[in-house]
């Protein structure tokens, strides 16, 4: 892969971004910081902030993709909601954009980053201060998600070239399968033939 990823971690008080450059297997950062909407009473005009400044961010750094975190499920409904709305609102933009998009539960880039779907968010930006190689580790680690979403499809962009030989395994197995059910078939024909006084006629 070769391009930019914008990572995207939603949210109303607090939306992580970033941006990694990818060339090959090499991942660098571009940059990565918060939208902060926590003096904003109205969820309206804050779904309005996010997509302001999202597209700002996709015009000023043009990536070629979008990964995202998926809201979280063990929220609560309302607090659900409110993610959906603002993951929506950045899909919009990255719609209007022509860019694809990828999501990600937050398990898995978690996963992806430390092995550990447990993680913690400060494991989290440690171990990517630790692969990508930057300064300080921000304030709101918001940030640092939204590059762990970024990194994380960097990660599985690697996949498919080692998985290429896996549908032909696949399909390797499957006939397997259906050359043994075709031969047990074969087998039970051959006997109701050789035997038709063992089959009951009720």
């Amino acid at each position: 892969m070769k391009g930019r990823i914008i990572g995207i971690d939603p949210g109303t008080n607090v939306l992580g971004y970033a941006i990694l450059q990818v060339d090959g297997k090499k991942a660098d950062v571009v940059v990565m910081g918060v939208v902060e909407m926590k003096g904003m009473e109205d969820h309206y005009a804050k779904l309005k902030r996010i997509q302001e400044k999202v597209t700002v961010i996709m015009d000023t750094y043009k990536p070629d993709v979008l990964a995202i975190e998926a809201p979280f499920f063990g929220k609560n409904v309302q607090s659900m909601l409110k993610l959906g709305r603002a993951q929506g609102v950045c899909m919009g933009v990255a719609c209007a954009h022509n860019i694809p998009i990828h999501e990600y539960a937050p398990l898995r880039i978690k996963q992806c980053i430390t092995g550990q779907g447990a993680a913690s968010k400060e494991h989290v930006a440690t171990v990517l201060q630790r692969l990508l190689h930057f300064d300080d580790i921000p304030k709101y680690l918001d940030a640092t998600d939204a590059m762990a979403a970024a990194y994380c499809h960097f990660v599985q962009s690697q996949v498919p070239a080692a998985l290429t030989k896996m549908p032909a395994a696949a399909k390797k197995v499957a006939s397997a399968k259906k050359s043994s059910r075709t031969s047990s078939k074969d087998a039970w024909s051959k006997f109701i033939a050789q035997n038709p006084d063992r089959i009951s006629k009720k």
